[in-house]
């Protein structure tokens, strides 16, 4: 198999002790889609002027868990290659859920992609957070290329879902202007 062939390549030529320490690091930034959870409620409650990138953001993260994990994940079912290849030695525990898409690629592309597509001050350090997160899935040996790339494009789709249907319904009855009275 071909992607087997791109994992192996990473394990032979990238693989060094401090990457193989920051490499699990980074993946679990993106466990459970937490950092990016935070990400959006920091925004959402203590950046008045920017409280809707917030709330798409979080959106965004919930429409990434329910089609990359609950649909997708389930419907593809596809075997992990660290299942396949059991020679690999894992530096993380082996997740047990399917490996098509990758769910910490989904959420941190759904993030990113709402960042950038609001203008987000920091969005350039969120899609290189969302980059890293991704290629220590493809380092770990968890996830196949295709599983990252679909990742990817579910986390895109998801927020540009999230960005489109709160400018088009929410954004017109701005959510947010008794709290900004208040501020």
């Amino acid at each position: 198999m071909a992607e087997l062939g791109i994992l192996d390549w990473i394990a032979q030529h990238c693989h060094t002790a401090w990457m193989d320490v920051l490499m699990p690091a980074i993946t679990h930034l993106g466990d459970k889609g937490y950092i990016w959870i935070a990400l959006g409620v920091v925004i959402l409650l203590f950046c008045r002027k920017e409280r809707a990138t917030g709330a798409q953001v979080l959106l965004a993260l919930l429409l990434s868990l329910i089609l990359c994990n609950m649909v997708l994940k389930n419907a593809v079912d596809r075997i992990r290659p660290c299942d396949l290849n059991t020679m690999v030695e894992l530096l993380i525990h082996r997740p047990g859920d399917p490996s098509f898409p990758s769910g910490h690629t989904s959420a941190s592309f759904a993030a990113a992609v709402v960042l950038i597509l609001n203008r987000w001050r920091g969005r350039w350090a969120a899609l290189a957070l969302a980059v890293l997160i991704a290629f220590s899935r493809l380092y770990l040996y968890v996830h196949f290329p295709t599983d990252v790339l679909g990742g990817a494009l579910v986390g895109a789709f998801c927020a540009w879902l999230s960005v489109t249907f709160w400018k088009k319904w929410i954004g017109r009855v701005k959510p947010f202007s008794l709290l900004s009275q208040r501020t």
